[in-house]
């Protein structure tokens, strides 16, 4: 049988030294695709899927230098998946705002920098595809990880812009937003809170539910599989909620009002149970 490589035949996806990414650039090759998965700190290398392949480079999504570099050596390519990033976890306070910074250059800036060095490639071919792995947080603001919600928020905002300005040079846009998923991104997260901070003990509370939600949750090549799935249509959703759960809580928080949904969230995460001081 034939495949069909509707958008091309070389990717490009970012984050791929684990998780998402990692899983997304081994499906494309495993599907016949030319694959080059970056990444800040991973081994360069190649690995050989029958027709496919995937060729591991550096790349800091927030360096425009290495960017080029990368960009230099793979050439010419008609689809590009972003899925770097990193979160953060602190209060909406009292944060460290450096910390909210780097986390912004990476998760919104990082896509917003790759996107003014790539889509000129892009916008040559008669049909070309870029994807952005955002999160539900996007659509929620949760508790303790308001700045990454902020973060996924922003760069919704400005893909939707992209879609709908870029949709003419034949460039389709999608958004792609997992829920809980056990990923290396549970470990990786970093505390931007003090231990003196007043909101130590709620912070305490929310996170511990929260990598309680994600080490039970469904595995990255979930989400893989729904951003190859967008390879393959002609006219992809702007949004993809990843599995069947998300999608519907989506569909429904679309009835809720603000004050029902922040409700729920605070009894998630167990936060009407410590007492004011």
């Amino acid at each position: 049988m034939k495949k069909d490589f509707l958008y091309g035949r070389k990717v490009l996806v970012t984050g791929a030294s684990s998780g998402i990414g990692k899983e997304t650039a081994r499906l494309f090759a495993k599907n016949g695709y030319t694959v080059f998965g970056v990444s800040r700190r991973i081994e360069e290398k190649r690995e050989e899927y029958g027709e496919g392949s995937v060729t591991y480079l550096k790349m800091d999504v927030t360096d425009k230098d290495s960017i080029q570099r990368v960009l230099d050596t793979i050439g010419d390519f008609s689809i590009l998946i972003h899925s770097a990033g990193f979160g953060i976890a602190g209060s909406a306070e009292d944060s460290d705002i450096s910390m909210v910074r780097l986390q912004e250059e990476t998760d919104y800036y990082g896509v917003l920098l790759l996107n003014s060095l790539a889509l000129p490639v892009l916008r040559k071919h008669e049909k070309s595809l870029v994807v952005a792995v955002s999160s539900i947080a996007a659509r929620v603001p949760l508790p303790f990880q308001g700045h990454y919600s902020a973060a996924k928020y922003a760069l919704e905002a400005y893909m939707g812009a992209l879609r709908n300005e870029i949709r003419e040079f034949g460039v389709r846009v999608s958004i792609v937003e997992p829920g809980d998923l056990s990923t290396g991104f549970t470990s990786k997260r970093k505390k931007a809170i003090s231990d003196n901070s007043p909101y130590s003990s709620l912070y305490n509370r929310a996170i511990k539910e929260i990598e309680k939600d994600e080490k039970e949750g469904g595995e990255p090549i979930a989400a893989a599989k729904v951003i190859f799935s967008l390879s393959k249509r002609k006219n992809p959703p702007f949004r993809k909620a990843v599995g069947l759960t998300y999608k519907t809580l989506m569909f429904l928080l679309r009835f809720f009002p603000d004050r029902l949904t922040l409700y729920i969230l605070r009894k998630m995460y167990n936060l009407d149970e410590v007492k004011k001081r």
